[in-house]
């Protein structure tokens, strides 16, 4: 046996615990079945089994009384009883293994491809904490995304954290999967939370492609699955994503989508009986968003980087709806998809006016920060004069600005949607030429 499967064997048996304890359902409502006769050694997190005749079923303690534990089910079955026995199965933490590069697997760590999944030597708690701020590095060099607007109007560096805020149907999915296959990184972990179950498997053939897929490690959990499940699914895969950057990798985390973890935290905290008060969600809204992003970024010493696209669903384009405005106060970016854009046909349906990288200046050159801000200020006059344009109403001549910006609006909202198969400075190229053409 090799040194590496005896860690394994080793980290495996030390996992079994050698007593079991129970406690018996006293009480049954609301989603919560309340256990008594637990001993002092019940946690918050820890997982539970139950059976109540021939079925199964499994929950979290979500909240400890005097006397009393509080579990929610992942389902409750018909025919549970008072009186049922319940064991503590402990915390489940991971065990990530780099074999798991090119895999599929659920929050707990099992694989959803069929085929058999290497445990990790190494167990990791699912909510570890961000590396201390005193010690980690500034965001690091920027990186090719294999898209134009990326490459160049909206940089992604090292360890940055960025939002893409969209309504559904605006090709938030496309775009995602264009950046995990586009953006230079060792490897990338993909945070499915809440997916619909058809399209988990379009997602890794069609939108991933083997390409992307050989290099990720996608954490998914559907739509029908408990909120436990579907909340776990964010802190399963950073912890991934960490697994990866304490080897000194470079780790993109992608988590689609934010507004679908707060959604399931928000079931679960007023199953505990926390209660709502933001628009509905309950306080630790703030803190589960937060620390959550804080876990990504720049590592420190010898660890890699964590560079983050957290994708938030925004009904109606609210940017100010309670999700969408905690993610944004955190982030060192946000990116707003417009459904009046895709409406018209341009993809990815970026609004740039309304999206900004906050690598910038520092991550461009002089002349290239010169070249972004000359095309927001085009863009920035055409969008001032577009109703007036489109009407009739202006006449050519009347101003300089909005003369050049309706010269070159077509090119330019065309350039956004271009591919960048040729690098960031060749992208750039092609903008200085666009744009230096808009006197001719």
């Amino acid at each position: 046996m090799s040194a590496i499967a005896l860690d394994i064997l080793r980290e495996t048996i030390r996992a079994i615990e050698a007593v079991r304890h129970f406690g018996r359902v006293v009480e049954i409502g609301r989603g919560i079945v309340k256990l008594a006769g637990a001993s002092g050694d019940w946690r918050l997190g820890d997982r539970v089994e139950g059976r109540s005749g021939d079925a199964v079923w499994t929950g979290e303690v979500i909240g400890l009384e005097m006397g009393r534990v509080l579990v929610m089910a992942d389902a409750l079955p018909d025919g549970i009883a008072l009186g049922d026995r319940v064991a503590r199965l402990g915390n489940a933490e991971l065990a990530p293994d780099n074999s798991w590069m090119g895999r599929v697997v659920d929050p707990f760590g099992k694989p959803l491809d069929g085929r058999p999944l290497l445990r990790g030597i190494r167990t990791r708690p699912l909510r570890c904490p961000p590396p201390a701020p005193g010690k980690r590095r500034r965001l690091g060099k920027r990186l090719e995304t294999g898209t134009a607007a990326f490459d160049t109007l909206l940089p992604l560096v090292r360890g940055q954290r960025v939002g893409l805020f969209a309504g559904s149907g605006v090709g938030k999915s496309t775009l995602i999967g264009k950046l995990a296959r586009g953006v230079r990184s060792d490897v990338t972990v993909i945070a499915l939370v809440g997916e619909r179950g058809r399209e988990l498997r379009d997602f890794i053939e069609e939108v991933l492609g083997d390409e992307g897929m050989a290099r990720s490690v996608i954490v998914a959990a559907t739509s029908d699955q408990s909120p436990l499940t579907r909340r776990r699914c964010a802190w399963a895969a950073m912890s991934v994503a960490e697994h990866f950057r304490d080897q000194g990798l470079q780790v993109l985390f992608i988590a689609d989508s934010i507004t679908r973890l707060a959604e399931a935290h928000r079931e679960v905290a007023l199953a505990a009986g926390e209660p709502a008060t933001l628009r509905g969600f309950p306080p630790s809204t703030s803190h589960l968003i937060m620390s959550l992003s804080e876990r990504a970024g720049p590592g420190e010493g010898s660890q890699g980087d964590i560079t983050a696209l957290l994708s938030v669903l925004v009904a109606g384009s609210d940017m100010e709806e309670p999700i969408a405005d905690i993610l944004r106060g955190v982030l060192d970016g946000h990116v707003v998809m417009d459904r009046r854009i895709a409406e018209r046909g341009r993809y990815p349906a970026i609004d740039l006016l309304r999206s900004v990288s906050r690598s910038l200046p520092q991550a461009a050159t002089a002349e290239e920060n010169r070249l972004i801000g000359r095309t927001r200020q085009l863009l920035g006059a055409y969008e001032r004069a577009e109703l007036m344009v489109q009407s009739g109403l202006y006449t050519m001549g009347s101003d300089p600005l909005i003369d050049e910006a309706i010269r070159v609006h077509a090119q330019l909202d065309s350039f956004i949607a271009e591919d960048s198969p040729d690098g960031i400075e060749a992208c750039f190229g092609r903008l200085k030429a666009l744009l230096e053409g808009e006197s001719e």
